[in-house]
């Protein structure tokens, strides 16, 4: 069986979706389309845009979002027997899937990236990478922290990212090296995503998924909230409100397709990061991209 997957944020590049829009009429269109809906030239920053341009927060997702979608609905070898993508890569997921319109999801996509950066500006926070520690030994330290400081990303066995106020990620980071850990960096990001910070913002997505319609999808959705796969509507937006803070339990998901039949992956979007993830998830599973 074979599962698609789609990136998130931090797979951004220079450049990127100018050949798909140059050798596709098909993703001409849904570039030109994506303009359209969010009222400025997204596409121009992906093809002639600096990095610092493409970090902006309103057009990092869509621009993520729409390389992958745009990848996916071109590509004959698109023949998903399940998706998942990583935080929010799984909005690309769903419309891929069929449970999104691609006008509704690139919407969505778009008002979660504003609600974010509004919550980021709320309160300063951040995140950081753990490498070389166990998840149990990672959320212990956590817990015993007095500030807001939790498990974000369960990225791979071993690399794990954490989330909250600034204060609170320092003091772990520092714990987590007297504990063993190789490598407990603070990332260059501009808030604490995946923790209870991101509140705000949960709210403001919740209201637009509640008047968002939804289709049934082509196949089950393995959601980052329980990495559990999921074709009913209701669970999947309950689950797409929950993600914002709750962590990323990318490990758990790719796992779950594997004992649900996964034989192979195939990486729809930029970069090849979730390749990386994969194979040292389980180093026997065939991987590729489109």
């Amino acid at each position: 069986m074979k599962s698609f997957v789609f990136p998130g944020q931090g797979a951004q590049f220079p450049g990127m979706g100018k050949d798909l829009y140059d050798s596709s009429p098909k993703a001409k269109q849904l570039f030109d389309q994506a303009d359209d809906v969010l009222g400025f030239k997204l596409s121009t920053i992906m093809f002639e845009g600096t990095a610092d341009e493409l970090k902006q927060t309103k057009v990092t997702q869509p621009a993520i979002f729409l390389h992958s979608v745009v990848t996916a609905l071109i590509s004959d070898a698109f023949q998903p027997d399940m998706v998942a993508g990583h935080s929010l890569g799984e909005f690309s997921a769903l419309v891929a899937n069929g449970a999104l319109s691609f006008e509704d999801g690139l919407t969505l996509v778009s008002k979660r990236a504003m609600a974010m950066q509004k919550a980021c500006e709320l309160q300063e926070s951040t995140m950081a990478a753990v490498l070389g520690l166990a998840d149990e030994v990672v959320e212990e330290i956590c817990a015993g922290i007095d500030e807001v400081v939790v498990a974000a990303n369960y990225n791979c066995p071993g690399q794990l990212v954490i989330s909250g106020s600034i204060k609170g990620v320092e003091m772990a980071c520092e714990q987590l090296k007297a504990a063993g850990a190789k490598r407990a960096l603070i990332l260059p990001v501009g808030g604490a995503f995946h923790s209870p910070l991101m509140e705000p913002a949960r709210e403001e997505l919740a209201a637009a998924i509640e008047t968002t319609a939804f289709g049934a999808p082509k196949c089950p959705v393995y959601q980052n909230v329980d990495a559990k796969g999921h074709i009913d509507i209701m669970e999947i937006k309950s689950n797409l409100v929950s993600q914002l803070t709750a962590p990323v339990r990318w490990t758990q998901s790719v796992n779950a397709m594997i004992a649900d039949g996964a034989t192979s992956f195939v990486e729809c979007g930029p970069g090849k990061v979730l390749q990386g993830l994969i194979k040292k998830i389980d180093s026997g599973v065939e991987t590729a991209s489109i």
